[in-house]
Formats: C-alpha cells, structure tokens, sequence
C-alpha cells in the first residue's frame, strides 16, 4: 500500500447497520476500511485507496456480487501520510477484559479493564463484530488456562489481537504476528510499541503461512485467523499443520451462511468445534486440536 502522496476517500451513505455481504466486498476492494457514524448511531462506511479509483469499476464488481451500493460520494486527500492524518475517531469501546480506545484520546480513558491503544483509520475494523468475538474468545482461553506461550496471528491488520494476548499474558507469551500487507505490519509494530508490548510481539509480512519466521515458530499453542471465509478454508491444512496437539484456533471474519463451510474445513483436519461466537451477522469459531 503506498501510504504517501495521496489517496482517494470513498464514504458511503449512512444506513441502520451495513449489510455483512457490503461489509466483506468493501474489505476486499479497498486497502483500508473504517466506520464512522451520524449522530443518530447509524454507520457509515468509508473507503480508502491510493490506487486511481474507478467509480464504474466499483459499481461493475458490486453488481457482479450481487451488492447493492449505497450512494457514494468521492474525496482527494493529500498529505505525506495520508493513513496517519485522516484517523477516524471512535469512542473507547469495551469487549470483555479489554478497553480498546483511539490515539486520538489524550489520555487512557478510565477503566479497570486492560487498555488497547490503536490508529483508528488503520485498525481494518477495530470496532467490527468479528474483532470483538475474537476478543471475547481470548478472554475464554484465559479463563480456561490454555496453553499460551505460542501463538501465531494470521493476517493481524493492526495486531489488536496480538495486544490483546500481550496484555493478558505478557511475558508468558511470544507472539508472531503476520500480514500480506506491508503497512499492516508497520502499524502493528507501532501499536505494540504504543501499548509497551513490543518485547512480545513480532511482526513480519507472510502470505498466510508461507513466510520463513511462521514455520521456524511453529507449532503454536493458539492461532488466531481473523480473515475471510475463502482464504480461511484455503489455510485450513497449515493452521492444522502449524498447531500444536491440544492447542487452539480462533477463527473469524465469517458470517453465518458461510459458518459450515469453515467450520467443515477444519474439523476435516482433525480440529474440533468447541464454541461458536455470534454478534449480529458475523462469526467466530474457537476450535480445538486433539491432543
């Protein structure tokens, strides 16, 4: 992603709760997605792109998927950074043990839970559904006292589950964190240092589990998969391959039409189905491997 020079600014009309079919086509034709919201608590999806954008384009895929786009309207945005200057502000948001909240605060809200500071704009939904059921499903593994010295995070977007972990477990564990794009590694490793967790954390750019530092780490006693039904089944053979007997997988980024499918993906690999997460449209697997 080239994160200088400029980018084009996509914000779509304001609806009641953005369609999780829309949702998944915007994650995947844009490099970045966020959410803002009115004053009447309805969403409002916003894409970025430093690519030259294509309105046609846009509609030509969406009809292709069978999305109905909502009005749009489109922005220029220049600056040397244009990812760090155009934060989307959110208010602090809690998911079980954890505070998650923007840079943008000046100070760390009040709470007794544990803080999670990110960019905003650069957080690939740090207030979706899916991130918080992954959220609630490290706080069960807490609670159960699963294995936890290793874990692995596949396609970590800004790496708020990594922190997470790192903040439950901290010297306890070592995490490595991987992403295809570049600037979601850089961004976790800002956010790790940000949130003091750095000496657990390592980010590196992997296509899934291709990349020489996933393989050296492994096995791992927790993997976490926050990504999309289709590359989630794909990867069902290495995140198999890459946990440990009696380890845990934490998968998301589905919704509920496509829960069998990834579900059966991995109970073919000998996994097992411990609990399913929901929060309005989307899932979250937690799935054990057999000792």
């Amino acid at each position: 992603m080239n994160n200088a020079g400029s980018c084009w600014q996509i914000i779509f009309a304001a609806q009641e709760t953005t369609p999780p079919l829309l949702e998944e086509f915007l994650e995947e034709y844009f490099e970045v997605v966020a959410c803002d919201y009115n004053d009447d608590g309805q969403e409002i999806p916003i894409g970025y792109t430093s690519k030259d954008f294509d309105s046609r384009d846009l509609k030509k895929q969406a009809d292709a998927r069978g999305i109905k786009l909502p009005e749009f309207s489109k922005k220029l945005l220049t600056s040397e950074n244009w990812l760090k200057d155009n934060v989307i502000e959110f208010a602090p948001v809690e998911v079980e043990d954890f505070l998650v909240y923007g840079i943008h605060e000046k100070q760390v809200p009040k709470t007794a839970k544990l803080p999670i500071k990110i960019y905003a704009a650069t957080a690939f939904g740090s207030e979706h559904q899916t991130t918080k059921s992954c959220l609630k499903a490290i706080c069960e593994l807490n609670r159960m006292k699963a294995p936890h010295a290793n874990i692995l995070d596949v396609g970590c977007g800004s790496g708020i589950l990594s922190l997470g972990a790192a903040k439950l477990w901290g010297a306890e564990t070592k995490i490595t964190a991987v992403d295809i794009d570049q600037e979601a590694v850089w961004v976790t490793r800002q956010n790790a240092l940000d949130n003091n967790v750095s000496d657990f954390v390592t980010a590196e750019v992997s296509n899934g589990y291709q990349a020489e530092i996933v393989q050296k780490n492994a096995p791992y006693d927790i993997i976490f998969a926050n990504i999309l039904a289709r590359p989630l089944i794909d990867m069902a053979p290495d995140l198999a391959t890459g946990l440990k007997p009696g380890g845990y997988a934490i998968l998301s980024g589905f919704i509920n039409d496509q829960e069998e499918w990834v579900v059966n993906a991995h109970t073919n690999q000998g996994l097992k189905l411990v609990k399913i997460y929901e929060l309005d449209n989307w899932r979250a697997a937690l799935m054990e491997k057999p000792q």
